[in-house]
């Protein structure tokens, strides 16, 4: 079976992509491949402590990659970080990075101009789905998740914390998008299908960064 590495985010889509992809068994995950901001010790624009995702991975038997990113990071400083990490990979025989991205075609389009930079190609196992019909599966095959960020010039603070469930989802004005495509909000996955087990966590402050976004802290709970 050929190799993959799946860019993590922490979030429901990167997990609902990872669920699709398994279920597909065209690809085996090499790693996953997440970028942590230096001095924040979290993942980019999630705001998830770093500890939390290590815990994810454990719970999913993968091996977890990680890039550091200065906190006032150009655009440059990431594509040369991310090019340097995927040459080795590709120096290995990897070939297909996967993302959870589901209708953003200039994005899509960016990621697939830097990956053919570097002879490789990206894996989009959730592309074109219907957000909405998205939302309701992610939630009805136990998947769980924690909202950690809102972007408040969209979406009111107070969303931020929030479980990501039917209430949520039914909260929402009209126009955002119900899986958040837009940026705005991100959330943290704790459980679900593929993990071996839940992710143990609690809430912490909430902060109010850039005068714009809102996010909610969630911490490791150690097991008992």
């Amino acid at each position: 079976m050929e190799k993959a590495i799946f860019c993590w985010s922490s979030g429901k889509d990167s997990a609902m992509a990872l669920y699709e992809m398994m279920k597909g068994g065209s690809y085996e995950v090499e790693c996953l491949l997440t970028t942590v901001t230096e001095g924040y010790d979290r993942v980019s624009m999630h705001g998830v402590r770093r500890e939390l995702v290590e815990a994810q991975a454990a719970a999913l038997g993968l091996p977890l990659e990680k890039i550091f990113i200065s906190q006032k990071s150009s655009d440059s400083e990431y594509d040369m970080k991310m090019r340097r990490f995927l040459e080795t990979k590709a120096a290995r025989g990897i070939r297909h990075v996967a993302f959870g991205d589901i209708f953003l075609e200039d994005l899509k389009k960016y990621r697939m101009e830097k990956l053919s930079r570097v002879n490789m190609a990206g894996l989009f196992p959730l592309w074109k789905r219907d957000t909405a019909e998205l939302a309701g599966t992610f939630i009805s095959l136990g998947f769980r998740a924690v909202v950690t960020c809102v972007d408040t010039k969209v979406l009111d603070k107070s969303f931020a914390g929030r479980m990501y469930d039917e209430a949520f989802l039914a909260d929402l004005p009209e126009g955002i998008d119900p899986c958040g495509e837009n940026g705005e909000f991100h959330s943290f996955c704790h459980d679900g299908p593929i993990f071996s087990a839940p992710i143990r966590f609690a809430e912490g402050e909430s902060v109010l960064r850039d005068n714009r976004f809102q996010y909610r802290d969630v911490r490791l709970v150690s097991s008992p």
